[in-house]
């Protein structure tokens, strides 16, 4: 559509032409806009010059609608119509009433941490739809930087430029270990990472950054770490400890809810490990309030983990 092509009509310019058409007269239409006669009159002047066409025929005692007028009126009218609903549901969404959030993260917050932090955002904001996508670091990243989501929850340590973080929690990285392991029979609450050397891993795969922080600690303590499963989702991880397959190693906040069954943990030790959690935003975005009340929640919600037992 050019610019041209558009006619340089008012919303109260549509109001008046609506306001003659329904009373047929100058003097009651002015009334009922609260204007005088003669701008009234100049308005309907303008917007007939606007148009080329004639929308009234006057006479010395009444104003009849012409044809081109009836069918401009029902326009208008379903111009202001539209007007008006969408100036309503901007309010709504303004005011966080309406309108949708799109949050992405990892399984393990995605079933731990926010189905809670939904209930509470929704119990003062039932219209708003929140949609939780859940995938690895690398499809966070990606759906905050195209614009899918609002906002991701991930690891923080290493982003791209264009995106920008804000800290929740570090999360120190815990041994998973069968229950019937030996290494599990001691109880111990640390473990150093070399005894780990000759143990079948459970793990995510090569290229997640929980991968990859370990093994580089491996590499700069001299030794390489041996791995017996790779699982696409971190949540299948204890399963597959649970069943014996093997050790694994995983923050904090991946674990289950405790009173844990089937495995015991020990922090890591020598080196200590950890990732930090954050919230992750596209630099120079627009946030509206709803993803930014969503944010705050979160953020008030997160805290430090603390040293965790058995």
């Amino acid at each position: 559509m050019h610019p041209s092509d558009v006619p340089d009509i008012r919303a109260k310019e549509l109001l008046t032409v609506m306001a003659l058409a329904e009373y047929g007269s100058f003097v009651a239409a002015a009334a009922y806009l609260k204007t005088s006669q003669p701008a009234l009159t100049r308005t309907v002047k303008r917007v007939e010059r606007v148009l080329g066409v004639t929308l009234f025929a006057r006479n010395t005692r009444r104003v009849e609608i012409t044809t081109a007028g009836r069918e401009f009126v029902a326009v208008a009218e379903r111009i202001l119509n539209d007007l008006q609903l969408t100036v309503r549901n901007m309010s709504e969404v303004t005011n966080e009433q309406r309108g949708r959030i799109t949050i992405t993260t990892y399984s393990a917050f995605a079933t731990h941490s926010l189905p809670d932090l939904v209930r509470r955002y929704r119990e003062t904001r039932p219209s708003i739809e929140v949609r939780i996508r859940e995938g690895r670091q690398s499809e966070i990243i990606e759906d905050v930087r195209s614009g899918v989501a609002d906002f991701g929850i991930g690891y923080v340590n290493a982003l791209p430029d264009m995106l920008q973080s804000t800290m929740l929690r570090r999360e120190p990285l815990y041994a998973v270990i069968p229950s019937d392991h030996p290494l599990a029979a001691k109880k111990r609450t640390r473990i150093r990472l070399i005894d780990l050397k000759n143990e079948p891993l459970v793990t995510p795969p090569s290229d997640t950054y929980l991968r990859r922080l370990t093994d580089g600690a491996a590499a700069s303590a001299g030794f390489s770490l041996r791995y017996a499963v790779t699982v696409e989702r971190l949540l299948s991880v204890t399963s597959h400890v649970r069943a014996g397959v093997g050790i694994a190693v995983l923050p904090w906040g991946v674990l289950p809810p405790q009173p844990w069954i089937g495995f015991h943990t020990a922090m890591l030790t020598e080196p200590a490990l950890s990732v930090s959690v954050g919230l992750i935003t596209l630099r120079g975005r627009y946030m509206t309030p709803a993803a930014a009340s969503m944010m705050n929640l979160v953020q008030e919600s997160s805290a430090e983990p603390q040293a965790l037992t058995s």
